[in-house]
């Protein structure tokens, strides 16, 4: 992704080594607005194996306001078996509360949006806590609808790996 500079001087742009510090700060900064503050394991050092190692399976653009990160964007690559071409999955989107309203949310949707375009992926989703009326009014504004028929399922913690062990 090319960096754009935004209307007040913003950047966006694609995460880099060094990004890490700020984008472990946005991923707090969700938690504490999904009401799960301790739930972050995650560490500058996974940020950069996960980002930057070897072999990264997922990527982040970030908005750069003075120096700081003040605004992410992380995602991986899914694949449809129904259109057999790949997607976009948005795991978080995050803007710090000071800086709300200057429509950093919108660019960075915008730039996933156009990765999709680009490489002829055929989705972008996401999910959204159904308490989250301001970022669910906001994801109406820009077209986005929402997949009423579908339930997230998840196992994690002792749960997968007891089922891991049945095998």
């Amino acid at each position: 992704m090319d960096s754009r500079t935004l209307t007040d001087g913003a950047v966006l742009r694609s995460a880099r080594p060094g990004d890490e510090a700020g984008i472990l700060a946005c991923i707090h900064g969700l938690a504490v607005y999904e009401r799960e503050p301790d739930a972050v394991e995650n560490t500058v050092d996974a940020l950069a194996e996960s980002l930057f190692g070897a072999a990264p399976r997922v990527f982040t653009h970030v908005v750069e306001r003075e120096g700081d990160i003040v605004a992410i964007a992380m995602w991986f690559v899914t694949y449809s078996t129904w259109t057999g071409r790949h997607g976009i999955w948005l795991e978080d989107l995050f803007v710090d509360d000071a800086q709300r309203g200057r429509g950093y949310g919108k660019a960075l949707i915008a730039s996933l949006a156009e990765v999709c375009v680009d490489r002829g992926y055929s989705r972008l989703e996401w999910t959204v806590l159904d308490w989250n009326a301001p970022a669910i009014a906001f994801y109406r504004s820009i077209a986005a609808a929402p997949m009423a028929e579908w339930t997230t399922q998840r196992l994690a913690g002792a749960e997968l790996a007891a089922l891991a062990a049945t095998r």
